[in-house]
């Protein structure tokens, strides 16, 4: 039976986290992961493309939407392990990834944790390398100034970066929507994320075991994450496909979701395909 059950809660460690829930729960499920300083509502364009053929879920980080903090430090290693903890509550044996930029990061870590957890990872505008020190000091930096100024100013620099030359005019609501999430997030979620970006580990020595079906997408004006970070990834992970999404800049999804969504339909398609057929010979499923 088809349903689309927004504006879920379930407790995951010390913490309440809001998902959506939608399509069969039958059909084999894809996790979708914001990045930041969004939350799962980035993602409205994916759940209404597949929620008839997937069991799409969508979920706000700690501290993100509608999810609670907790009293952890936030680090990527701990969204992973929040993200374990979540299909644990969810009885999700096995899943398709898809995380967006530092969505990317913690999709990239849990393959790192839990690998047998996770059947096909498809990751958007993302990379592998950690920060450099003039990173760091620049995400510092600018914490110092959110913590002055408000979000307003930051807002305005990631929005430039987020959507390609074209989008002011054809996409309009979706920046001024995109804008709203980015200065709804609280100022200490955000310096603790900045943060938590800024001390994340590399995970491009664990790409060469990377071995299940996995789409690496790149927007075309991407000046965030530049697509040579891309095709880095794609040398090192065995049989991984690169699609560059034209018209779009960082915020690919949102950018240009209908050639997003395309080549992610092909991907989450192949990654089922597999799984039915490794099913005949292991009944115990994937939920």
């Amino acid at each position: 039976m088809r349903r689309d059950l927004e504006n879920l809660f379930v407790t995951v460690d010390d913490i309440s986290v809001s998902y959506t829930d939608s399509g069969n729960e039958k059909d084999y499920p894809v996790i979708f992961i914001h990045g930041f300083p969004l939350n799962k509502s980035m993602w409205e364009n994916q759940r209404n493309e597949f929620w008839n053929k997937y069991r799409v879920i969508t979920y706000d980080l700690r501290g993100y939407g509608n999810s609670e903090s907790g009293f952890k430090k936030i680090s990527i290693a701990l969204f992973a392990t929040d993200l374990l903890h979540f299909m644990d509550a969810l009885g999700l044996n096995k899943v398709i990834l898809c995380g967006f930029s530092m969505g990317g990061y913690i999709a990239l870590q849990a393959m790192e944790k839990f690998p047998e957890r996770i059947a096909g990872l498809a990751l958007a505008n993302t990379q592998c390398q950690a920060d450099t020190q003039k990173a760091k000091e620049k995400r510092i930096k600018t914490c110092d100034i959110i913590r002055q100024k408000g979000l307003e100013l930051f807002a305005d620099e990631l929005l430039k970066g987020f959507f390609y030359t074209g989008s002011e005019k054809e996409n309009s609501k979706s920046i001024l929507e995109i804008r709203r999430v980015i200065e709804g997030t609280s100022v200490e979620v955000v310096c603790d994320s900045l943060m938590a970006l800024a001390n994340r580990k590399e995970t491009c020595q664990g790409l060469d075991r990377i071995d299940v079906p996995t789409l690496i997408m790149a927007g075309k004006e991407d000046t965030v994450i530049p697509l040579e970070k891309s095709e880095f990834m794609k040398t090192k992970i065995k049989g991984a496909t690169l699609h560059i999404i034209s018209d779009a800049a960082h915020l690919s999804n949102v950018d240009n979701p209908l050639e997003f969504n395309r080549h992610l339909s092909q991907f989450l398609q192949q990654v089922k395909l597999q799984q039915s057929h490794l099913l005949i010979t292991d009944r115990d499923g994937y939920k």
